[in-house]
């Protein structure tokens, strides 16, 4: 699947109304310490996916496909994409929250942990703090050097 990622300088309005449409957070992208990408091939944008640094690890900061594209696999490539950029960036870990996707995470290798787990770097983010409910599945997979 040969698609390319494209960093995002800033978020730009497609971004945001990508997430936005999707019901994910917007309110701190801007903040230090993330960087978005846009997918795209041949055929056009595919999805948007982001990275926050938190310390010597990185919380994943939404996934989204574009409609026309979903069901063809594209969030396993983008999530495999980030997990490699994260290990480029020497993260040793990758964090997330999610309401509805536990179930894709977990078969991506992601483990559901207790929020009380959460390093206080993580626990400190926005993401963490205020962007997500409380009852959003909190997630872990440990990365490796390729």
């Amino acid at each position: 699947m040969a698609f390319k990622a494209v960093e995002l300088p800033d978020p730009t309005p497609a971004l945001i109304a990508a997430l936005e449409a999707a019901g994910l957070p917007t309110d701190d992208l801007r903040e230090p310490g993330r960087r978005f990408y846009r997918f795209e091939d041949d055929a056009g944008l595919i999805g948007y996916g982001g990275l926050e640094e938190i310390g010597q690890d990185a919380l994943i900061r939404s996934i989204v496909v574009v409609d026309d594209r979903r069901g063809d696999g594209f969030g396993a490539a983008i999530l495999s994409w980030l997990e490699a950029e994260a290990v480029r960036q020497r993260a040793t870990g990758l964090y997330l929250l999610t309401t509805s996707a536990a179930a894709f995470f977990r078969k991506h290798g992601y483990a559901i942990l207790s929020r009380s787990a959460a390093p206080p770097a993580v626990a400190a983010s926005r993401q963490f703090g205020t962007l997500c409910p409380a009852s959003a599945a909190f997630m872990f997979k440990e990365l490796r050097p390729q």
